[in-house]
């Protein structure tokens, strides 16, 4: 692994300086790395994070990843990496004009990370610099406690998709705001739940704030605190209060198990909690990117190929973008890319919101043809996608965007499988093109880890109760036993998880052994499953299960 060579250093300058044109934002330093197909095999299991800790599972993943290319050999084009500078890595064998296309696939990706605030836990720290610590401090641990850093490993990471990203999220403000945790308290329950105050005071207390905002600019807010604390002197105290009790309700199953775990908090076995925090900090730090896979990848495609096409250090290679463009966007039949589904939505959204059909004028518009026509060439689409980059995650993305238009435009539907009897093979027909179904496709394949909390109140006699909010899916039964035999082990007594799992499911329907269409009464026949739920107990690394 070696940097790129200046030549195709200025090659990269070159397209930043065309996509800040752009409008993209993104930091000026930036790291760029020649990489093996070797290099990229054992960089893989470790997320391209060459300084992350070592595991056994990425030697198994490495071995796994040569075995596939020795099968199936392929160059990937870039990764990119979401530290502090933005690092990316590189095919050895690019012409120039691949690489154009490449950058400003990075470049878009980077602008990605720096803007989405889905991303905004990862802002402010270099996580290869953290990443290099904590791989010294778990070296170190091996060395003296042996085999029981990786158990410790193992049972942590069992439960890592579990972390609290959102109440972690929700302790950052917006860069562009000049709002505090400590204001909203003032404002939203200081004046008015404890002091009581009236319409009038609150107004005015409102006006302060502005003008001191107005005369101190950046101080502005400190300089309001300072006569907030000669008028309330109590004020400090029940904010760090608030503070305290908000804290205590919003703890992971990772931070419990730190914060109230007898068996970790035992000065013999204290240095597990150094591994758990390792392994929630790396969890929280890639939470974002798989909660933007569609959006980051589909951002990154519309730049690549509208900055590309622009770029006139490309001409004659017009035949090869488009070969290998299309091998990175065409839109499959059956199945999802979120390349090209994520860069045709973006495209997809910047005509709308130019026509001006994202108004109450054209939602009321019943005339078919009269929206098909509409067209106000409001100009405002660049500025609309911006703000969904901005703003949005794939889940509120697809759940708000995709609409029968969409569908319509580029002739998506649900695609279902079944088993022809008579010739034993399986068949894919179209299922649906509905709008709606469509969307919820694509919802039931995000990322969505379950949602598990601690009730305190029922853990009675050293007993840790976690109940699962259900949500419509299971949890997988076949990991339940060694998550909670993990679990037990780090809380040092009995654990037990509240869930739901299915006590009864109707019959499929049957499709006969007709090879077309499936029948009206087929379509609309569906599944209906009868939910129970159990209580599960690990006990002494035994596992028994009950109906509640």
């Amino acid at each position: 692994m070696e940097l790129v060579n200046q030549h195709t250093k200025e090659i990269m300058e070159g397209c930043k300086e065309r996509a800040k044109k752009a409008g993209l934002i993104f930091g000026d330093e930036t790291l760029e790395y020649i990489v093996t197909n070797r290099d990229l095999l054992e960089l893989s299991p470790k997320m391209m994070i060459p300084t992350l800790y070592d595991y056994w599972v990425h030697d198994v993943e490495v071995l796994k990843e040569k075995g596939k290319y020795e099968l199936y050999p392929s160059n990937p084009y870039e990764t990119v990496i979401n530290t502090r500078p933005a690092i990316s890595f590189y095919n050895d064998n690019n012409p120039d004009w691949l690489n154009v296309m490449i950058f400003y696939h990075v470049i878009a990706h980077i602008d990605f990370f720096q803007n989405n605030l889905y991303f905004r836990n990862t802002w402010d720290d270099d996580f290869t610099g953290q990443a290099l610590s904590d791989k010294r401090t778990i070296a170190a641990l091996r060395s003296e406690k042996g085999r029981w850093v990786d158990y410790v490993i193992e049972f942590s990471r069992g439960i890592d998709n579990l972390v609290g990203y959102y109440d972690t999220l929700s302790q950052f403000n917006r860069a562009s705001s000049m709002l505090s945790t400590r204001l909203d308290y003032y404002f939203d329950v200081f004046l008015q739940s404890v002091k009581k105050v009236t319409i009038n005071e609150f107004i005015k207390e409102v006006e302060r704030y502005n003008h001191s905002n107005r005369d101190h600019g950046k101080m502005g807010e400190q300089s309001f605190f300072l006569e907030v604390a000669k008028k309330y002197p109590e004020f400090d105290a029940l904010y760090k209060k608030s503070i305290e009790n908000s804290g205590e309700s919003r703890l992971d199953i990772i931070q419990f198990l730190m914060e109230y775990s007898d068996f970790l908090n035992k000065e013999a076995n204290k240095w597990m909690k150094s591994v758990l925090q390792v392994v929630r900090k790396t969890s929280l730090f890639f939470q974002p990117q798989i909660r933007t896979k569609i959006m980051n990848e589909g951002w990154a495609s519309y730049w690549h190929e509208m900055l590309f096409l622009n770029d006139d250090r490309i001409s004659g290679h017009e035949v090869e973008f488009a070969r290998v463009n299309s091998g990175v966007t065409a839109m499959p039949r059956v199945g999802l890319n979120p390349y090209a589904l994520g860069m045709r939505l973006f495209y997809y959204l910047e005509d709308m919101a130019d026509k001006g059909r994202y108004s109450i004028e054209f939602q009321r518009l019943a005339d078919a043809e009269g929206r098909k026509n509409f067209d106000k060439k409001t100009g405002q689409g660049r500025d609309f996608i911006f703000r969904l980059r901005e703003n949005f995650c794939d889940f509120t993305f697809i759940n708000t965007f995709i609409d029968q238009d969409f569908v319509n435009r580029h002739n998506l539907f649900v695609a279902g499988k079944r088993l022809n009897e008579s010739k034993m093979t399986w068949e894919y027909y179209v299922k649906s093109k509905d709008a709606h179904g469509y969307r919820q496709m694509l919802l039931d394949s995000l990322y969505h880890p379950p949602h598990i909390e601690i009730d305190q109140k029922k853990g009675e006699n050293g007993l840790l109760y976690m109940r699962h909010h259900f949500e419509g899916k299971p949890l997988v039964e076949e990991f339940i036993n060694n998550t909670m035999m993990g679990i037990e082990y780090l809380w040092g007594g009995p654990v037990q998880l509240e869930t739901s799992q299915v006590e009864s499911i109707s019959p499929p329907p049957k499709n006969g052994l007709s090879a077309g269409m499936p029948s009206q009464q087929e379509k609309q026949k569906e599944l209906e499953i009868k939910w129970r739920r159990v209580l599960y107990t690990m006990k002494d690394r035994r596992l028994s299960k009950k109906n509640i």
